[in-house]
């Protein structure tokens, strides 16, 4: 991807650093796989299940040293940031809607949001309740070394999928999905978990297909977002976790489906055919 020496964003917080003091427990374990199997990687969007989760107490963690690669990650999410902010908001004019801008918080080991505190455990994440994205820039490394996706635009994939969460929240989707956890069987939320973050990849695509008409693209860069994708399905987690899948507990999708998903948003360009909820497609 072309973001070298290109305009940044103004609405990035870094709170590198300055720990909340908490972070949550489990990770390695049960809590903490389930943990890994809703919130994290590139999900993360459901409000009340991070502040729901037991912490522990961090307050003695080292004092944050930025490295020259952290350095080239900051400006690089801010650059991302910057173009999902120019392609969404003219998506949003065209659609005689305004968009707000949400802001990105960069933080190290664990942080508080309006949603609960959250550990680095966790993954990138979204937090409806203060319209912000949270990354430990540490993902990215375990994104290429674990998953086996590397690339810039496998991470720009990262951002722009916690991104078409905010865009969910602005068009109401989250406000209607999201109260369904009371009244339906995890199982049955689960299903609308699933097309819930399917939807977030479609937008994640349809940013990208904008990306591409501004000359952002390289070679290669197409085949790194859909190898992202592909990495952190449900099905393929569950197998490098546990050995087996259980697809009642899917909460994002599988990798085939996130694939699909991204590059309809890709193919399209535009919210329409992002009705991830009134579809019979996987």
């Amino acid at each position: 991807m072309k973001w070298k020496g290109r305009q940044r964003s103004s609405n990035v917080e870094d709170r590198r650093g300055k720990g909340s003091g908490k972070a949550i427990a489990g990770v390695g374990g049960g809590l903490g796989l389930i943990i890994v199997l809703i919130i994290t990687f590139l999900g993360g969007n459901p409000e009340d299940l991070i502040g729901n989760l037991g912490v522990t107490d961090q307050s003695n963690s080292i004092p944050y040293e930025e490295t020259e690669q952290e350095k080239e990650l900051a400006e690089f999410v801010s650059v991302v940031l910057a173009d999902t902010e120019t392609v969404w908001t003219e998506i949003f004019q065209e659609n005689g809607l305004q968009y707000i801008e949400p802001t990105l918080v960069l933080y190290t080991n664990s942080v508080n949001s309006a949603c609960g505190t959250a550990g680095a455990s966790v993954g990138p994440f979204y937090c409806p309740g203060d319209h912000k994205l949270y990354i430990d820039l540490s993902f990215y490394q375990e994104l290429q070394e674990k998953f086996h996706a590397p690339g810039d635009f496998a991470m720009a994939y990262v951002i722009s999928h916690e991104v078409g969460h905010h865009v969910q929240t602005l068009l109401g989707t989250t406000e209607e999905v999201m109260p369904l956890r009371q009244k339906l069987s995890e199982e049955e939320f689960n299903k609308y978990l699933v097309r819930f973050e399917l939807q977030a990849d479609y937008f994640s695509g349809v940013w990208a297909k904008h990306a591409q008409g501004m000359d952002l693209l390289e070679a290669g860069d197409l085949d790194e977002a859909l190898t992202a994708a592909s990495a952190v399905g449900d099905d393929t987690l569950q197998k490098q976790a546990m050995g087996y899948v259980v697809p009642e507990s899917f909460t994002h999708g599988t990798s085939k489906q996130r694939k699909s998903w991204f590059y309809k948003g890709y193919e399209n360009g535009t919210i329409e055919g992002g009705d991830t909820f009134n579809t019979t497609s996987p």
